[in-house]
């Protein structure tokens, strides 16, 4: 699990943008819902390199979307 902390100061190497903490094929991963990309989290360590990354279709994005819940109001 990553910690909130460490969650909001994690960008995505590709747009510099906030990343979602969210469960993809049982295993927690780093979302990027702006470019449709997942980031591996291995042994605790998130693995943020763009080549490392994996595309998500639309219909997976709608439910890593759903995970998030509502925005955050700040």
């Amino acid at each position: 699990m990553i910690a909130h902390d460490l969650l909001d100061i994690l960008v995505c190497p590709a747009d510099r943008g906030p990343l979602m903490a969210v469960e993809r094929s049982g295993a927690q991963v780093l979302y990027n819902p702006r470019l449709h990309r997942a980031y591996r989290i291995d042994d605790g360590i998130p693995v943020l390199l763009v080549d490392e990354a994996e595309d998500v279709g639309d219909d997976e994005h709608a439910l890593l979307i759903a995970q998030a819940g509502p925005a955050d109001p700040r």
